[in-house]
């Protein structure tokens, strides 16, 4: 699977603006074949940062990323941006989230 994860530097006091533009970007994504989650969060630090976790089956991120939503998402973000969002992208092994073996709640 390729895990992904994003943060975005948004304009001070824009953040949910930023969400509501990237709202058919994140909707048509979570409808591609392929897509495993595309799920938006908010730093609790910062609250100009928000952050991307994403995942895709190994062949399926190559054609998210060349889709016509994809180009268009992004320059939906443009404006609300102060930087260029930094990424963590790799293939793990697994195909969902496993449960954590350090803290077990029954």
């Amino acid at each position: 699977m390729i895990f992904i994860v994003v943060k975005y530097q948004v304009k001070d006091g824009k953040r949910d603006e930023f969400l509501v533009a990237t709202r058919e970007f994140t909707e048509a994504t979570r409808a591609e074949p392929g897509n495993k989650w595309f799920e938006w969060s908010l730093s609790v630090e910062d609250p100009n940062e928000v952050v991307l976790v994403e995942a895709f089956e190994d062949d399926a991120a190559a054609a998210h990323v060349n889709s016509e939503h994809f180009a268009k998402g992004l320059e939906a973000m443009r404006p609300w941006l102060t930087a260029t969002p930094k990424i963590i992208s790799r293939t793990i092994e697994g195909q969902d989230w496993d449960r954590m073996g350090e803290l077990q709640v029954d």
